[in-house]
C-alpha cells in the first residue's frame, strides 16, 4: 500500500499530496500526517484514496466527537482541533485569493469564530423507509451515496434537536404515510422551533392525530409541505409565536417562515453583522445598497444607524418579508426594497438603483459577477462583500481592483460551519478618494 506525508487540505477538508505529479486526495489525512492509504478512484490528473493507517499522527489530531464520523456527509473535520479548523480555513482562503484572483488583502482579519457544537438552527433531514427492516431513518445522507446515514444524534444539531433523531423515526415508522415523507426542514426560532414534513401524499386522520401529539408532547410546531417551498403552511398548533430571530446589536428582530432562507448559526451571524457594520460605517444621511438582501438580515442594522437602504433581492416572496421586517421595527421609513435579478445587472440596471454611497454586498456561491463589472466610476467608494465561496469571491475580487479601481483593504474567515469544510468570508473594497 502507498505511504505519503500530507502537504495541506483541500477545500473539501481532504488531505493532499502529489506523486509522480498528480494529486492524490485523502479522505480523514492532515497535513504534517505521514499515512497509508488506499486508492478508491483514479483519474488522469488526480486520484481519491482513504485513509488506512495514520502512521505520524498531526498534534492538531483530535477524537471524532460524534459516533457517526465518516458515515455521515455531514462534517468532514471532526478529526481536526476547533482552532486548527479555524487556521486552516484562513489559509485555504488566502491561498484561493492569490492563485485565483492573484491578489492579496492589505489587511487579514481575526477570523469571526464560535461553539463548535450544537449551532445549526437549521437543517434539513432526508427521512427513508427501508422496507427490508421495517424501519425509518432519519438523519443526513451518507458521505458516499445517497442512502440516509443510520443516526442516534447530532452533535452539530441543538439538544433539543438531536434528542428528536430517535422519536422521529418512531413517529414515522407509525403514519400511513412513512414512504411518502422524504425529507424533514429544521428551524429553530427565539420563542420557537418548526419541524417541515414534505408530504408526497395528504396524512390520514390517524396520522393527523400521532403529529398533533408529537407536536405537543416536544413542544413543536408541524408544518406540511405538500410540494414546492412556498406551499409550506402550519399545521399544528395552528396559532402560536412566530419563527424569529434578534439581533440585540442593533435592537432588530427578524421574522421568518421556516423554508425560507436564514443563517444556520445564530451566534456567528450576530458577530458577522456586527463586523460588516464596523467595515461599512453606515452613517446618516447616506444612502446605501444592500445587495441580495433577502429578508433583511444586514438591511436593517444599516437602517438603524439612520442611513437610507435600498434592498435588492431577486424574490418577490423574500422582498415581501424584508418589508414586513422592516414595518416590525420601525425602520420602513429608512428603507426600499425592490425585486431585481442581480444575476442579469447591467450598467443600466445597477444605474436605474441611483446612486450609493456605499454597498453590501451578500450573494449566494455563484457570487455577483455581472454586478460587480455593472459598477459605475462614481459608484459606491466602499464596499462589504459578505461571501460562502471563496473562488466566487476571489474572481469578483479580481474585477473590482483591476477593472474598477478599488482596493482590497481587508479580507478574513468566517467560521459558520464549524466541523465542516465549509468557508464564508468578509472582505472590505475601497475606491481611493478622486483628487482634484
Amino acid at each position: 500500500m502507498p505511504t505519503g506525508v500530507i502537504a495541506s487540505l483541500d477545500h473539501e477538508g481532504r488531505g493532499l499530496i502529489v506523486v509522480d505529479g498528480k494529486t492524490v486526495f485523502i479522505d480523514g489525512a492532515l497535513p504534517g500526517e505521514r499515512v497509508d492509504y488506499d486508492v478508491y478512484r483514479r483519474k488522469p490528473t488526480y486520484e481519491q484514496a482513504r485513509t488506512l493507517r495514520v502512521l505520524e499522527p498531526s498534534s492538531d489530531r483530535v477524537p471524532p466527537r460524534c459516533p457517526h464520523f465518516g458515515v455521515c456527509g455531514g462534517c468532514s473535520m471532526q478529526h481536526l482541533d476547533s482552532a486548527a479548523q479555524v487556521a486552516a480555513k484562513q489559509r485555504l482562503f488566502e491561498d484561493t485569493l492569490r492563485h485565483l484572483g492573484e491578489i492579496r488583502a492589505e489587511q487579514l482579519y481575526a477570523p469571526i469564530h464560535g461553539p463548535a457544537w450544537g449551532y445549526r438552527y437549521r437543517a434539513r433531514l432526508s427521512v427513508r423507509f427501508v422496507a427490508k427492516k421495517d424501519a425509518v431513518l432519519v438523519g443526513f445522507r451518507e458521505r458516499k451515496g445517497s442512502y440516509v446515514a443510520d443516526m442516534g444524534q447530532c452533535e452539530i444539531l441543538p439538544p433539543q434537536l438531536s434528542a428528536l433523531l430517535l422519536p422521529l423515526r418512531e413517529l414515522i415508522g407509525g403514519l400511513s404515510i412513512r414512504d411518502r415523507l422524504p425529507q424533514i426542514e429544521l428551524a429553530v426560532g427565539e420563542r420557537v422551533t418548526a419541524l417541515v414534513l414534505r408530504v408526497l401524499e395528504a396524512p390520514s386522520a390517524d396520522d393527523e392525530i400521532l403529529l398533533r401529539d408529537f407536536a405537543d408532547r416536544h413542544a413543536l410546531v408541524f408544518y406540511l409541505q405538500p410540494q414546492g417551498p412556498a406551499t409550506a403552511y402550519r399545521f399544528h398548533p395552528p396559532e402560536g409565536p412566530p419563527l424569529s430571530y434578534l439581533l440585540p446589536d442593533f435592537g432588530v428582530e427578524h421574522f421568518f417562515s421556516p423554508t425560507e432562507f436564514t443563517q444556520v448559526n445564530h451566534a456567528i451571524n450576530r458577530v458577522l453583522v456586527r463586523r460588516a457594520m464596523t467595515l461599512l460605517e453606515p452613517r446618516a444621511g447616506e444612502r446605501i445598497g444592500d445587495m441580495f438582501c433577502g429578508l433583511g438580515n444586514f438591511t436593517l442594522a444599516i437602517a438603524r444607524s439612520g442611513a437610507q437602504v435600498l434592498g435588492v433581492e431577486g424574490s418577490a416572496e423574500l422582498v415581501a418579508r424584508a418589508a414586513g421586517n422592516a414595518a416590525a421595527n420601525g425602520l420602513d421609513g429608512r428603507v426600499e426594497y425592490r425585486v431585481a435579478n442581480l444575476f442579469a445587472a447591467t450598467t443600466e440596471s445597477v444605474a436605474a438603483f441611483g446612486r450609493l454611497d456605499k454597498m453590501l454586498i451578500d450573494p449566494p456561491r455563484d457570487g455577483a459577477l455581472e454586478l460587480v463589472k455593472s459598477l459605475s466610476a462614481d459608484g459606491p467608494r466602499r464596499i462589504v462583500y459578505i461571501s460562502c465561496s471563496p473562488p466566487s469571491l476571489a474572481r469578483d475580487a479580481a474585477i473590482l481592483v483591476r477593472q474598477q479601481g478599488y482596493r482590497l483593504r481587508g479580507a478574513g474567515v468566517v467560521n459558520m460551519f464549524p466541523n465542516t469544510s465549509h468557508v464564508e468570508s468578509i472582505a472590505l473594497f475601497e475606491r481611493p478618494p478622486v483628487s482634484c
